[in-house]
């Protein structure tokens, strides 16, 4: 099993088609058995992955296949969500007949605000709700939606992942761990989900069969949220379930001490809870722990202390400029037993004068045990005036010792050479003739 680790930060969550997260270097692992088929632990605040296992292979997505259907509903209604009502259409549970599916129990020809549907959808899994969505943005053609999945799945740079229906279902959805972590992030950039994939219930108002207020409440299959759970984490924000066969996926989001991760975990094998088969929130629950009490946030670099210096040439002022990091570069390092941070410079052998504090003039690349961490730029501290005299005197040295003076200096020399050469000769063949006339 590996792990990894590294850095940079501010890539919360949005911007959307983010930048895939850099590997960390090797180190620290799990001191526990991972059963997982697929892992994908990233820290969102340095952008490292701190534990993968199998991450790029495409497997059966399951229910993690409604994050895309969320994400596609939000992009298009995300504004409308109580404005807009959808009937469900009575072919939807023809499909869902014998299959044994999740509902949200909305029932056939029922009209329910898009609201209550993406919380159908998030909560217990609903895959009338799914189908809802799917019908309404597919104007009637779930295929059409489905085409517009994998559109989207491209779009996010997904690598590894099929949509086959809205809702996972069909075991021919497929998705990898890190797919998944790019759908829940990209989710995470809607108010709604955040606040939907967070509840652990919610009253869907009234229906045919709870005619009472305060009676059709939906709960949440993400149980790390409740509080009565033994899976209930405190740190854990919100989430998304998926279950086929004998196996549990999960992808979530956890928040302690301002520090956010984000863990992908696919085919977490039942046989590892058999009494409450939830074996991915399980698996979740250990690696999030882990990852909490093994890294901390830390500071590369300090801004307000200077780096490096350089010599300055032009100035009577100085005769070096220190030089500070732009960025203090946030990285991810264990705790109690900091990581050797080698640092590379990428700088002139120089600075000339006149400077201007905050002017970049280098970069500064950092890199633990070899695996590049990110590069900096290293800006001037102060400001620093040209002397005229000394630009004045080195810039005619430079001239009388440049090529080009060199070389005037050799032609000059050649043409007087020449010159005196023919002018020699025109004296031998053609002297002075002495005397007067006879």
């Amino acid at each position: 099993m590996k792990k990894r680790l590294c850095s940079l930060c501010s890539v919360l969550m949005l911007l959307v088609v983010l930048a895939l997260p850099v590997t960390a270097t090797e180190g620290y692992a799990p001191e526990f058995d991972v059963y997982a088929d697929a892992v994908y632990l990233v820290n969102t605040d340095s952008n490292l992955v701190v534990y993968e296992k199998n991450s790029e292979e495409s497997m059966s997505s399951a229910s993690v296949t409604k994050l895309m259907t969320t994400l596609l509903l939000l992009e298009s209604y995300q504004d409308q969500l109580d404005t807009i009502t959808l009937t469900a259409p009575s072919y939807i549970y023809d499909i869902l007949y014998g299959k044994n599916a999740s509902t949200a129990d909305i029932r056939r020809g029922e009209t329910q605000s898009l609201r209550n549907i993406l919380y159908a959808m998030l909560l217990p899994s609903g895959n009338e709700a799914a189908y809802m969505v799917a019908d309404y943005m597919g104007g009637g053609s779930v295929a059409g939606f489905v085409e517009q999945m994998n559109a989207e799945a491209e779009k996010l740079g997904c690598t590894g992942t099929v949509f086959t229906d809205p809702c996972g279902l069909d075991a021919g959805n497929i998705t990898t761990a890190k797919d998944a972590y790019l759908m829940l992030r990209a989710a995470m950039g809607y108010d709604a989900f955040v606040q939907a994939a967070g509840a652990t219930s919610y009253d869907m108002g009234t229906n045919e069969r709870y005619t009472t207020p305060g009676t059709y409440i939906i709960q949440n299959t993400n149980k790390m949220l409740a509080a009565d759970s033994s899976y209930y984490r405190s740190y854990t924000r919100g989430g998304k379930t998926g279950t086929l066969d004998d196996w549990q996926n999960f992808v979530s989001w956890h928040t302690q001490d301002g520090e956010t991760y984000i863990c992908a975990v696919l085919h977490s094998p039942q046989a590892i809870d058999p009494d409450n088969k939830r074996p991915a929130l399980l698996e979740t629950a250990k690696l999030v722990d882990w990852a909490f009490a093994t890294y901390s946030i830390t500071a590369a670099l300090d801004t307000t202390q200077p780096i490096t210096e350089l010599p300055v040439a032009y100035s009577t002022q100085t005769d070096t400029l220190m030089l500070y990091p732009a960025d203090s570069m946030l990285t991810l390092m264990p705790k109690g037993g900091a990581a050797l941070t080698q640092q590379s410079y990428h700088l002139p052998a120089r600075v000339l004068a006149p400077i201007k504090q905050g002017d970049v003039v280098g970069t500064v690349t950092l890199s633990i045990n070899g695996e590049e961490l990110g590069t900096v730029d290293l800006i001037a501290g102060s400001d620093v005036a040209r002397n005229q005299v000394l630009y004045t005197m080195e810039k005619v040295g430079e001239f009388f010792s440049s090529t080009y003076f060199k070389v005037v200096v050799i032609l000059t020399m050649i043409a007087i050479a020449v010159y005196t050469f023919l002018w020699v000769c025109a004296l031998i063949l053609h002297p002075k003739r002495r005397g007067g006339g006879r």
